[in-house]
């Protein structure tokens, strides 16, 4: 169905001393969905992304991926239950090719392919994100866009229940960002579940079915792109009170 949910993340506050980085945060992610997190530089986005994938733990509130609770275990047991994301700053891994890198994904994520069963399904990612002429080589040989690619697929290789995606358009040249914006929207239409941080708001409109709006830790706003963006708050974060 449409509306299960999938992620459920409940009054979720991570705290570093007395900075208060996500204060008290709540919404559900449904299947099939593609859910946005923007705000401001330092509005605690990748932190959320973070507390999701078990990089950190909570300092207090509850996320639950299908009914069962994930928050505070290990970021290797919630990849292996059904998260995967990719990175702000690309992470590949330099010493293997890519076609190791991408198979790393489904050996230790949520699909755990071994042999001959994972390299056939790192090959199909890889054609999937539109590399497959790619595979023998070294990442060292590789452009900035591919590497995002590379870590994409690696993401993919573990037939996750949730993809996070942190910028994952970031950094890229205009023609660059098109081809992206086109691949994660093939994602969208393939069905895939997708949470996504990103400042690219063409993105925004065009990929997610609802954005939660946080600015200083906080939830200011949450809706489709269009209700999101058009709050006085939400333009009072961006631009300023002149604005609002």
């Amino acid at each position: 169905m449409r509306d299960r949910i999938v992620l459920d993340v409940q009054n979720v506050s991570k705290h570093f001393g007395g900075l208060r980085a996500v204060d008290q945060i709540s919404f559900s992610v449904r299947e099939h969905e593609v859910m946005g997190i923007i705000g401001p530089n330092g509005s605690g986005k990748t932190t959320m992304m973070n507390l999701i994938s078990g990089a950190l733990k909570p300092t207090s509130g509850d996320i639950y991926l299908d009914d069962h609770l994930i928050s505070g275990r290990p970021a290797r047991d919630i990849a292996r239950a059904g998260v995967a994301r990719t990175f702000q700053l690309v992470r590949v891994l330099p010493s293997l090719t890519v076609l190791e890198n991408v198979m790393a994904g489904a050996v230790f994520g949520h699909k755990r392919l071994w042999g001959r069963e994972a390299r056939k399904y790192a090959q199909r990612q890889l054609e999937r994100v539109g590399m497959s002429e790619a595979i023998g080589l070294p990442v060292s040989a590789l452009t900035y866009i591919d590497e995002k690619r590379i870590e994409l697929a690696r993401a993919l290789a573990s037939d996750p229940e949730i993809l996070l995606l942190d910028e994952w358009l970031a950094g890229l040249n205009p023609t660059e960002l098109q081809t992206g914006i086109e691949l994660i929207k093939s994602l969208r239409d393939d069905g895939r579940t997708v949470v996504i941080v990103e400042h690219v708001m063409d993105a925004i409109r065009s990929l997610c079915d609802r954005c939660v709006v946080m600015n200083s830790g906080a939830k200011i706003a949450q809706g489709t792109p269009e209700q999101a963006l058009s709050d006085k708050e939400v333009i009072r974060a961006y631009l300023g009170d002149d604005h609002a």
